[in-house]
């Protein structure tokens, strides 16, 4: 089921040879889908010289630039596997990924190179070095016969989930599963040939990558990158007649304390999607009221494709802070107790999802894998709970569960709470442990314009909304959330710091 990836961008070459493929504005960059298969095609025969052979890995290590999009498709045309890494890693990550997945190649950014040096030399790994810039300068002479025999079932990606609660696990995703991820986002989300598909996010994180950039190389549109700023979110959409991004909550709450947003002109913007951290209902009108009504939110994770549910736009008002009532097309979900039975509508259960997209399992890690896909269903590891119009609300992450006095408490109800107090900008609420209860509720908050509520009304605050045993027993203020490169909140952190 599904297609190679790389044919996604030869079947663009063919059909729409002078149409744009990628546009970069900050280095000047507008390739045609001609152009871009060309240089593809070359760098393959490149990194076949520097020793990539079929089904080796590559890793490829940069912030959005160009270069990326070769070294994506020229690995998938050696036959290789990508093994995307977020430049904002340290040397001892990138040696966890390296090791871990034993790659052939690291394909950098030239001002990685010492973080790739060190990562190599911790890692003990006979990995070459290659800087990006090398990828359109492939060495003379670069040739032999790139492989013609790939399947739909052979591995395209290896993909290291965040790692917030743990060493991070390489999920193996095929060429089948991509592309039919690739291909749900285009039809989900109306991406149409002559659509601009911006992504600021970084394209080494699974949704940008397999959603926006190659679902927008399935549906023959333009990809427009950059690297994301609040400024220069809407100052490219407006300069590119950009029609789709999707970003983290975080990166719409930045742009959306822009003083002059309002007059940027952002009318071609067709879809602005979100998703990858939990939003509460008044984030989401939040964003709404700054970018207009096309907001659609997206869940799912790595191990499913990225793939899961949809809210439309037409929903984000009266079930705003939902994730949506239906699985995407190729997607079913379930919500089910500990023991794999669905559960009724207001009964908190663990989503499961099964789909075309879904990884085959994780990198040299079979017991992981078992735990996560069982009967063709991947668990995981969030609680929902469904409410009488099958709308799916996340509680929270199974793991972040604080169980108090043998209660449960689901952090991101206390949360949401919290975040409608006027003092309170964004807040994280996790557990501690308690000699007597087990475990004791705690928040950390950063305070809206620096201005600190006292403990007493914030627990006030709680008390008028929440059950006793559901208000935090300590409120801390802290200037910013600890946060991983893809904008998760790290309650590892904050337990760690304030484990006293």
């Amino acid at each position: 089921m599904g297609e190679l990836l790389h044919h996604l961008l030869e079947r663009n070459a063919l059909n729409d040879p002078q149409g744009e493929a990628l546009v970069d504005p900050a280095v000047g960059v507008r390739w045609t889908w001609a152009e871009l298969d060309r240089m593809a095609t070359k760098s393959a025969h490149g990194l076949q010289a520097e020793g990539l052979g079929r089904g080796d890995r590559a890793v490829l290590i940069m912030p959005n630039r160009p270069e990326f999009a070769v070294g994506l498709f020229a690995v998938l045309k050696a036959g290789g596997v990508v093994v995307p890494v977020n430049p904002r890693f340290t040397a001892r990550e990138l040696a966890h990924i390296v090791k871990t997945s034993e790659a052939a190649l690291v394909i950098h950014d030239p001002s990685l190179q010492q973080v790739v040096a060190d990562s190599l030399s911790l890692a003990q790994s006979p990995a070459r070095s290659l800087p990006a810039p090398r990828l359109l300068e492939p060495p003379a002479g670069a040739g032999g016969v790139l492989p013609a025999d790939l399947t739909p079932a052979d591995l395209a990606e290896l993909i290291f989930t965040s790692g917030t609660t743990g060493a991070p696990k390489g999920a193996m995703l095929s060429h089948g599963a991509v592309a039919m991820a690739a291909a749900m986002f285009a039809a989900e989300m109306d991406i149409r040939l002559g659509d601009r598909v911006l992504s600021m996010m970084p394209l080494t994180h699974s949704a940008v990558l397999n959603l926006t950039f190659l679902g927008a190389a399935a549906a023959g549109a333009t990809n427009v990158i950059g690297n994301y700023s609040p400024g220069g979110l809407p100052q490219i959409v407006q300069q590119e007649r950009c029609t789709h991004f999707f970003g983290a909550p975080v990166a719409y709450f930045m742009s959306a304390k822009l003083p002059n947003l309002a007059e940027f002109d952002l009318s071609s913007m067709k879809r602005w999607a979100y998703g990858g951290a939990p939003t509460s209902r008044e984030q989401v009108l939040a964003i709404r009221a700054k970018f207009g009504p096309n907001i659609a939110c997206v869940y799912g994770l790595t191990e499913a494709g990225p793939n899961g549910t949809l809210l439309e736009p037409a929903d984000q008002v009266e079930h705003a802070g939902s994730i949506g009532r239906r699985g995407t097309f190729n997607t079913e979900i379930r919500l089910v107790d500990e023991h794999g039975h669905d559960v009724a509508p207001g009964t908190v259960g663990e989503i499961l999802l099964r789909t075309t997209s879904a990884m085959d399992g994780y990198w040299r890690n079979e017991a992981a894998t078992g735990e996560t896909i069982r009967d063709g269903w991947i668990w995981t590891g969030d609680m929902a709970r469904r409410d009488e119009d099958g709308y799916i609300f996340i509680v929270d992450r199974k793991k972040d569960v604080v169980i108090t006095g043998g209660v449960n408490v689901y952090p991101k109800e206390v949360e949401e709470v919290l975040n409608r107090h006027p003092a309170v900008e964004e807040c994280a609420v996790f557990g501690v442990s308690h000699p007597e209860w087990g475990e004791s509720v705690v928040v950390a908050y950063v305070a809206r314009g620096g201005a600190e509520a006292s403990e007493a009304a914030l627990r006030d605050f709680c008390n008028e909304h929440l059950a006793g045993f559901k208000v935090p027993r300590a409120f801390h203020v802290v200037p910013a959330l600890p946060r991983n490169s893809n904008g998760k909140v790290l309650k590892a952190d904050l337990r760690q710091q304030f484990r006293s």
